[in-house]
């Protein structure tokens, strides 16, 4: 499982990061890819991406500001000429099936597949087949939303040692075992794997917040998460700016991701103000409060490990 960041800028591109856009690659079996936000093009940045557009399957929307919306209409007609089966899914907050539908009509684009917008709600928890996504409000000038991504868990641990000590021979049945079967041996012996299967282990949770000041709502979202995507627009000089724009800091991101226990922060949506040289102090001040940050650049890929 890996994020891919297509867009890491703020308001409006600039030549080296454009706005926003991230990927989530889930892993084997599906390997789908989750899109959050599309800035205008995306479709553009997704040609040296190491994945199809047609693998894209969900699309959730955080706000609907332009620099997070605008390269939807394109990337969605686009798409017609990769596949035709599968289908798509946009989530995002009130409004955005308004924009879809108008985008659509009045460019006289036509889909070749299965599209479906679900307007949600803050609160909101997401079935996606096994997998859960929670839906946080967070503070912006328009409604902007925080997913929270939940792997299943995955089977607990085999307590191998034991069931040799009872005599039980390795191979396909341990398979059986861990899957909680009840087995009969060939000596008449009725094993229930329950018994021999540590407690289910936790699978990895994703934050992507969108746009939003310093706020309580985003360390709730964030707790415990393996990554958080947090926005830092301003560095930590601009603190009352960043507040009368109902953005971020990298301090306050940092302070976040502390507050929340997480273990890996990403700082994305740099305002178009700063520069490469800028970076280094940009990444010094969140580290002095949250040590394991970094920075998000455009096709910066950034994997996620199992605990």
């Amino acid at each position: 499982m890996y994020l891919y960041f297509l867009g890491t800028g703020a308001g409006k591109p600039s030549l080296q990061r454009n706005v926003t856009s991230i990927t989530l690659k889930l892993p084997a079996p599906s390997k789908e890819i989750w899109m959050f936000d599309c800035g205008e093009g995306t479709q553009h940045q997704i040609l040296t991406a190491p994945f199809n557009l047609h693998r894209v399957t969900q699309v959730f929307i955080t706000h609907l500001h332009g620099d997070h919306i605008f390269g939807l209409p394109g990337l969605l007609g686009s798409r017609s000429f990769s596949t035709e089966a599968t289908n798509l899914t946009i989530y995002g907050p009130p409004g955005i099936r308004d924009f879809v539908q108008s985008s659509l009509r009045i460019s006289g684009t036509h889909l070749r597949y299965p599209l479906e917008v679900q307007e949600v709600k803050p609160g909101d928890v997401l079935q996606l087949e096994s997998w859960i996504v929670k839906v946080g409000l967070l503070e912006h000038g328009l409604p902007s939303y925080g997913y929270r991504v939940e792997e299943p868990p995955r089977l607990g641990k085999l307590r191998v040692h034991e069931l040799e000590q009872l005599g039980i021979p390795s191979g396909p049945i341990y398979g059986r075992l861990k899957r909680g079967e009840t087995v009969i041996l060939d000596d008449g012996r009725s094993i229930d794997g329950k018994d021999f299967v540590c407690a289910p282990r936790r699978g990895r949770h994703i934050v992507i917040l969108g746009d939003t000041r310093y706020c309580p709502s985003a360390i709730e979202l964030s707790q415990q998460a393996d990554v958080v995507v947090h926005e830092a627009t301003f560095a930590d000089a601009l603190a009352n700016k960043a507040y009368d724009y109902f953005h971020s800091t990298t301090v306050q991101a940092a302070t976040v991701a502390a507050a929340a226990q997480v273990k890996q922060l990403i700082l994305t949506h740099l305002g178009s103000r700063y520069r490469p040289q800028d970076y280094g102090t940009f990444l010094a001040e969140a580290q002095q409060v949250f040590s394991n940050t970094v920075l998000a650049e455009d096709h910066r890929m950034v994997e996620i490990p199992r605990a």
